[in-house]
């Protein structure tokens, strides 16, 4: 057994074997699986093999289909057949709410390239008779993917990676991780079975590794144990149920019917497949429990737990609503096993965070749907430096070491099981385990009607409802066109173009880059000239590959001191690559210090026509009429203020392109502040303002945001800043993102949309004569120009303004136009506003 690998995998289920296989695949030649049993013999071999392409992800959306195409390759490579069923997937409506989530999903579907066709009640019936369809409104089907043998195509995967060089061991256990300064070091035990058991035997080898690759599903707590880190990837129990034989489905079959597709029932939270003339039932139902909170006993193999019928019986019935003929079928087998989720739903793949060469892919609650989609990309991540698709939305970082538990991944696994069948509004904010990370002003936002969303652990207020609403208002109301939050919004961000608005944007991560070595460090992090003490600016942090890693707003506090702002989604993640960067070049550039203060300091944003009125009620100073112009406090400054009694670190700055300013102050004294600034804002009609209005109005604007136009698959040049790239000089990434040029470009629409919807930067784009030529990343409503609006990518040559365009919503598609850059006030004379 070989003892130095370049690549150690650790997990043999469909997932590390793809991993192992695609690393092999994209050029190492020296790599090593470890399983501690036998392959697929953890969550594989129970699962229920169904390859949905349906999602609501751009990246997982890739992901799938990559895998439902590459499994279709795989018996000609190896000589193995995968299983793959390709019979297709119904996913039925018995809401128009239901179609219309379906509509967003298939316009995200086609910028991805994914096929799929409409079908009403009567051509379900027509084509699948045993079908109930009298209460459905219609379906979605995609004929191209189906169903496949989880344990074959792990096999198959496996024998692919022998024949490209892969070394597979089976029953040994990694028991410690080490690193060295420049490899890992493994710790392994060979297991051996014991009365039934699979228990750690006598020898032990030590095998060093460049990279290691964690795939280990239900383990994962365990994982997280030995590398000293948390990982919010917990089993929940899954159940579903193989009945005996339908005689209305063998007779069907026997006289020429085609096989059914897997059908799923949406609002019937379960899924139901052929199994030999009879069927299988899988349910997502409520109060299904996480299990192995804290790791997997050493007794439990490839074992399952009881059933629990009682917990299905309303699916159950459900089913023999929807295949009446089913009604009179025994139950043959069935089967409740642990499946990993993780709170979001989204599989944890990346770096580990705090760690070199250590790579997650955890928590896979769609496993063999992802696998070799998963493998693909993160071998493209770990041998190129960066995937062809943005995998942050993957990345584990997006959950915080800082304030991530056990008990919270628990619970909101649990929901985000139970949430696999509820209607997923992207408006949707879940409750489970809410409120978490509260700032100290949250209890008088509520008061105020805050309707708070949840942003890495934060409550954040997303819009303001009315104080006044009758007991039957929805302040949670969802919906894929104007939910009822809409109004609301439209007022908040009237407020702020025509008033005066207060936005609490306490979550934006923060920190402190200092020392000898910090100017130099920062000089070559980013790719905009670093500004000058007292001012600010905009930039980026590139990958390797010349693409956007992180935005940021610099503010010099001086010399070598900085204080960088940027996304508050993104917290864990922007430190763990600005810490490593860092250090990687401490020899070059020396010594700098580096602090997370996001939870030191909150953050007020005013902004609006009257936001220096009131300012001026409170400020300290020895001339307060003149303390907030021009001259004293230009446009792009930083200055350090007295508002009464709280000090402030003030930045003129708004993210919504109007006059304004961001209050950074001390985390303790923000109740103080809130009321000082509610009152002074009484007589100038300030209104408090969520983060959906102030999302419209920064597309108003063009701001790019990170997560949408701004990542890790388009440089600064694609998305249209070249006032933010300084080529004058050198910064890591540059020269890939000179040679990649400009493939597509991000640009703004105004669109002429329905009455009743806006976009929510998920739609595909096309040409008039029907190309399809980009995507949307952002949407929303101008109030500026009374219609919606979105930012996103096209063909540079599209990427002109006046250049006509359609937009795909609700299944139709809608005039569009790209405008102008920042379409209001272009040439930012509001924002400069002297007084």
């Amino acid at each position: 057994m070989k003892t130095n690998v370049k690549a150690l995998v650790v997990g043999g289920g469909a997932v590390g074997t793809s991993i192992a296989y695609h690393l092999a695949k994209a050029g190492w030649d020296d790599v090593m699986l470890l399983e501690r049993d036998e392959l697929t013999s953890g969550s594989t071999w129970h699962a229920a093999g169904l390859l949905p392409l349906f999602n609501m992800s751009y990246a997982t959306t890739h992901i799938h289909k990559y895998s439902v195409d590459f499994y279709k390759t795989l018996e000609e490579e190896t000589g193995l057949n995968a299983g793959f069923a390709v019979v297709g997937n119904l996913r039925m409506a018995q809401t128009k709410e239901r179609m219309d989530e379906y509509m967003l999903y298939a316009s995200i579907a086609e910028t991805c390239g994914v096929p799929y066709e409409w079908l009403t009640p009567d051509e379900i019936k027509t084509r699948w008779p045993l079908i109930n369809t009298e209460d459905l409104e219609g379906a979605i089907y995609h004929n191209t993917d189906g169903y496949i043998n989880p344990a074959d195509v792990t096999q198959a995967m496996a024998k692919g990676a022998r024949q490209r060089g892969v070394m597979i061991e089976r029953k040994w256990q990694a028991d410690a991780f080490h690193w060295n300064g420049t490899h890992w070091e493994v710790t392994c035990t060979k297991m051996i079975e014991k009365g039934g058991n699979l228990v750690p035997g006598d020898e032990q080898i030590v095998i060093t590794a460049e990279h290691v690759v964690t795939a280990s599903g239900n383990h994962a707590q365990t994982t997280a144990k030995k590398l000293g880190i948390k990982i919010p990837a917990i089993p929940v129990e899954h159940q579903f149920i193989v009945m005996d034989k339908d005689p209305a489905l063998v007779e069907y079959r026997s006289n020429g019917g085609e096989e059914h597709p897997v059908v799923r029932d949406a609002d019937a939270q379960s899924y139901v497949r052929e199994e030999r003339g009879g069927w299988i039932l899988g349910v997502y139902e409520k109060n299904a429990p996480a299990c192995f909170e804290y790791g997997v006993p050493d007794s439990f193999r490839a074992d399952l737990f009881p059933l629990d019928l009682e917990r299905i019986e309303e699916q159950y019935m459900a089913m023999i609503h929807r295949v009446p003929s089913c009604e009179e079928s025994g139950l043959k087998d069935d089967f409740n096993g642990p499946i990993c989720y993780t709170p979001d739903g989204n599989p944890l793949v990346g770096p580990a965070p705090g760690l070199r060469n250590m790579w997650l892919a955890e928590g896979f609650s769609f496993g063999i749907t992802a696998a070799g989609g998963t493998g693909y990309y993160l071998a493209q991540l770990m041998v190129d430096g960066e995937a062809e698709i943005d995998m942050a939305s993957l990345d584990p970082k997006r959950y915080s070491q800082n304030w991530m538990t056990t008990e919270f991944a628990a619970r909101k696994n649990e929901e985000c099981y139970d949430h696999v069948y509820i209607l997923h509004h992207p408006d949707e904010e879940r409750p489970a385990c809410r409120p978490l990370r509260t700032v100290p002003a949250y209890e008088r936002q509520k008061a105020r009607g805050a309707q708070f969303g949840f942003v890495n652990g934060w409550e954040r207020p997303n819009y303001f409802g009315p104080l006044d609403a009758p007991e039957n208002f929805d302040h949670d109301a969802r919906s894929f066109r104007r939910g009822g939050w809409w109004q609301h919004a439209v007022e908040e961000a009237k407020a702020i173009r025509e008033g005066v608005g207060l936005i609490d944007a306490s979550a934006f991560t923060k920190h402190v880059v200092k020392g000898p070595g910090a100017t130099a460090f920062l000089d070559w992090f980013t790719c905009n000239k670093l500004p000058k003490v007292g001012r600010i600016n905009l930039t980026y942090a590139l990958t390797g590959n010349g693409t956007t890693r992180t935005e940021y707003t610099i503010v010099r506090n001086g010399e070598d001191n900085y204080y960088l702002v940027s996304a508050g989604a993104w917290t864990e993640y922007d430190a763990d690559f600005l810490r490593k960067s860092a250090e990687d070049k401490a020899a070059e550039f020396g010594y700098v210090e580096i602090q997370d203060v996001t939870t030191q300091w909150g953050v007020f944003a005013i902004a609006g026509p009257k936001s220096r009125d009131v300012l001026k009620e409170v400020i300290k100073d020895a001339d307060p009429d003149t303390a907030l112009s021009n001259k004293r406090f230009p446009w792009l400054t930083a200055r350090k203020i007295e508002l009464g009694m709280c000090p402030v670190n003030a930045i003129r700055v708004a993210y919504t392109g109007e006059l304004g300013w961001e209050l950074h102050h001390p985390i303790e004294m923000q109740t103080y502040l809130f009321d000082l600034l509610e009152k002074a804002g009484e007589k100038h009609g300030m209104k408090l303002v969520g983060a959906r209005a102030q999302n419209w109005l920064r597309q108003e604007k063009s701001y790019r945001a990170f997560g949408n136009e701004l990542g890790r698959d388009a440089t600064p040049l694609e998305a249209d800043l070249p006032r933010f790239v300084d080529l004058e000089k050198e910064f890591h990434g540059k020269d890939k993102m000179v040679e990649t040029g400009v493939r597509t470009k991000c640009c703004t629409l105004l669109i002429d949309g329905p009455d009743d919807a806006d976009p929510w930067g998920r739609e595909v784009l096309y040409t008039p004569e029907g190309e399809r030529v980009g995507r949307l990343t952002s949407g929303g409503y101008s109030v500026a120009f009374g219609k919606s609006i979105g930012m996103g990518y096209v063909k540079p040559e599209q990427a002109v303004p006046g250049t006509k365009l359609k937009v795909k919503m609700l299944d139709q598609l809608w005039d569009a136009e790209v405008t102008v850059d920042s379409p209001y006030d272009p040439k930012n004379e509001t924002i400069r506003k002297d007084g």
